[in-house]
């Protein structure tokens, strides 16, 4: 079976001992330092991010307030835009009726001047008519008959406006 030797076993004792010295100032320490270099690049890396997700979650809820509040003037112009609207077609309509009862209000005037000159002109020719009957029935003494036939007569001699 196995015997155990006494000096081999102190002798891979002080070797492995020796080794691990060796190893402690030539690899040991190089070592730590790389994950120490590589722990702190990493840490600062994660903090990076963390502070790029930050400002990107700042820069987000800035771009939100902003387009709450671009939105909030857009529907302000709109609704400015729909009144001025209101208000012009308003005022439109008001200077068209204007207009359309001042010349309704002319042309009635025209007609009433127009009815006025009518009505002169008939009562002149009305006149004429009978002055001319009366001279003509003053000339002549007539019955009922001749009488008919002067008016019709005359009513012929008449224009026909």
């Amino acid at each position: 079976m196995l015997n155990p030797n006494p000096g081999l076993i102190i002798w891979t004792i002080v070797t492995f001992v020796l080794l691990l010295l060796i190893l402690r100032k030539v690899a040991w320490k190089p070592l730590l330092e790389i994950l120490s270099k590589r722990e702190e690049s990493v840490k600062n890396a994660l903090e990076k991010a963390e502070k790029a997700q930050n400002d990107a979650e700042r820069i987000f809820r800035e771009n939100q307030k902003a387009l709450e509040r671009v939105n909030v003037e857009g529907q302000k112009i709109l609704n400015e835009s729909r009144i001025f609207a209101e208000k012009l077609k308003d005022d439109i309509v008001d200077k068209a009726n204007q207009q359309s009862r001042k010349m309704l209000d002319a042309a009635k005037e025209e007609i009433a001047r127009d009815k006025e000159a009518a009505m002169f002109q008939l009562r002149s020719e009305i006149a004429t008519i009978a002055i001319g009957a009366a001279g003509k029935i003053i000339d002549e003494t007539l019955d009922e008959s001749k009488h008919r036939k002067l008016v019709d007569s005359y009513m012929k001699e008449l224009p026909r406006n």
